[in-house]
């Protein structure tokens, strides 16, 4: 066995045929990962999930980092997941992995008392006329997007202006996957998403994400910004609670939180598979999560 640990990335970041911002970011966080895990004294490589020349008995655990396109290509994804989970161990945990690929797993958390934006389960091939969303959200504006997707893919913003064309599209695309409903929440554009890196349950920092004008998507990818932020008290504890309502527990962790229509504050998202941790606003985040491997892998 060649490593104790491999980051798991994917092939645009492998090998990337051009180096953007966001590239750039991205490659000098798993840098910063990388150096912290190597303080510990343990060996470890940085490796696309996708790599089809990567033996995956050489490494005894991998670490889920930015495999950012397991969404575009999810049957090979499951299949590899299926696959190595046999013999390598999973940081974090493959239960836990395979229970937040889909956004189902909002619903469970509401149902273990975590408040959560509103939302409807669209289940693949149903036939379902949106426009029925306004009265049940009450709303003049609601968002579908996959129950298995990332980046704001396939992600629509709908109003009564441009119903009949999202229809459309929507009448395609829920013959291939499920969707999710939810009222359209006005914070996004005006505040933000506030966004709390938890590494073993405990909060370490924060970061303010926001869209560009007129947009209300605040990926990077969509002109999206990201700035410093100091988490109060409430959105800590909401973080930590959000995580401690986990089986089992995730050793690292992003919770997407904003405030609702009724200024309320909700989960959006829980980033457990390959969540982006912002170490370029809290190099000491890295060591700690370094630690936590260390530790784990030094106990087992």
């Amino acid at each position: 066995m060649k490593y104790d640990i491999a980051i798991l990335t994917c092939d645009q970041l492998e090998n990337p045929d051009s180096l953007n911002w966001h590239t750039l970011q991205s490659l000098y966080e798993d840098e910063m990962l990388i150096h912290a895990l190597q303080q510990t004294q343990l060996k470890v490589c940085r490796v696309s999930w996708s790599n089809p020349n990567f033996d995956w008995h050489n490494t005894r655990a991998v670490l889920f980092k930015s495999t950012w396109d397991y969404y575009y290509q999810f049957k090979q994804f499951s299949a590899w997941l299926d696959q190595i989970k046999q013999h390598t161990i999973m940081i974090n945990p493959v239960e836990i992995i395979e229970w937040n690929l889909n956004k189902k797993y909002l619903i469970d958390l509401e149902n273990k008392g975590i408040r959560i934006v509103d939302s409807i389960i669209i289940e693949q091939g149903k036939n379902v006329a949106l426009d029925s969303f306004f009265q049940q959200f009450n709303t003049s504006d609601f968002v579908v997007k996959p129950l298995i997707s990332g980046s704001a893919r396939h992600t629509f913003k709908v109003t009564h202006n441009n119903i009949t064309n999202t229809q459309l599209q929507f009448n395609q695309l829920i013959q291939h996957e499920g969707f999710i409903a939810q009222p359209f929440q006005q914070s996004i554009m005006s505040h933000g998403e506030i966004s709390l890196m938890v590494i073993d349950g405990q909060f370490t920092h924060a970061v303010l994400k926001k869209s560009r004008a007129g947009d209300f998507r605040v990926q990077d990818e969509h002109g999206g910004t990201v700035h410093p932020y100091f988490a109060s008290a409430e959105e800590i504890k909401f973080a930590e609670q959000t995580i401690a309502a986990c089986n089992p527990k995730p050793m690292y962790a992003r919770v997407d939180l904003i405030r609702n229509n009724k200024d309320q504050l909700v989960l959006m998202e829980l980033e457990l598979i390959e969540p982006e941790l912002f170490f370029r606003f809290e190099q000491s985040a890295t060591f700690k999560l370094a630690d936590s491997v260390f530790k784990f892998l030094k106990a087992i």
